[in-house]
């Protein structure tokens, strides 16, 4: 249906079309957003400070451990020469489950490679395109990476109970800041993100054609249809679980550097 319309639009071509809606919006939307993200990380790794405070650091000794999820876990090798950032060492993981992911592919595929810009829009490699053969055959890692990113929810999940350790003299006690807070919204959306995966429910029920006839059949069925209703609104958990990262780093760098105080509520 696409190329038919392309090629009564006068041959293909990129950006060719008889579409007269705003069809660009979305691919420019896309490309701003993701191109500010991939901007701000970059900034933030390279900046390689100011990502933790609490127990362990000198200014905040009266302050629960706060850690930016852009930093966790927290890992510190001696060895390593002082301007790599931690960050490095874990990015990778979190970064390969985002850009394999489906949803992902068909935004920054239309966003920064035009192909195609939208439906029924002509696109820049035309007939040449292989799909993700060859050189983005790295995608079919997705699976793999899925499980990176269940390991990364237990992770941040242990950062919010951190965050609820607060000093009291010589002892411990329960406490819950605002900064508390931001990191377990951080992990909420992330974990709405990751359960309506479609690599998620394919794994727990999508390769069975009969959930009688397997074992735990009826409990990976009740799995699935959990997973399919929440992958009906991955988009807006793949783009709010982006945003709600970038804001927890920033919250936790405000704090860090003295910029913003952390009001404690409990």
């Amino acid at each position: 249906m696409a190329a038919q319309v392309i090629a009564r639009a006068g041959g293909a071509g990129l950006c060719k079309t008889q579409r007269a809606d705003a069809w660009w919006v979305g691919p420019l939307v896309t490309a701003l957003v993701l191109g500010s993200f991939i901007a701000y990380t970059t900034f933030r790794v390279l900046y390689n400070d100011e990502y933790h405070l609490g127990r362990t650091t000198e200014h905040f000794p009266d302050h629960a451990y706060l850690l930016s999820p852009m930093y966790s876990p927290l890992i510190i090798l001696p060895w390593l020469p002082h301007w790599i950032s931690p960050a490095l060492l874990i990015l990778w993981m979190p970064g390969g489950f985002r850009v394999t992911c489906y949803y992902y592919r068909k935004a920054y595929y239309r966003a920064f490679f035009l192909d195609p810009p939208g439906c029924a829009v002509g696109e820049a490699q035309g007939p040449r395109y292989k799909g993700e053969t060859r050189m983005l055959l790295f995608q079919n890692l997705h699976r793999y990476f899925l499980y990176c990113a269940l390991a990364f929810l237990v992770i941040l999940s242990a950062d919010v109970v951190y965050a609820c350790i607060w000093p009291d003299g010589d002892g411990l006690r329960f406490g819950v800041s605002v900064g508390t807070l931001v990191l377990a919204a951080n992990v909420a959306f992330l974990a709405m993100y990751t359960f309506s995966c479609h690599s998620l429910r394919h794994l727990v029920g999508g390769s069975v054609d009969c959930f009688s006839c397997v074992a735990l059949g009826a409990a990976r069925y009740k799995l699935w249809t959990g997973a399919s209703a929440l992958n009906r609104h991955h988009m807006f958990w793949a783009w709010a679980s982006l945003i709600m990262v970038v804001f927890a780093d920033v919250y936790v760098w405000m704090i860090a550097s003295g910029r913003w105080t952390d009001l404690r509520i409990l």
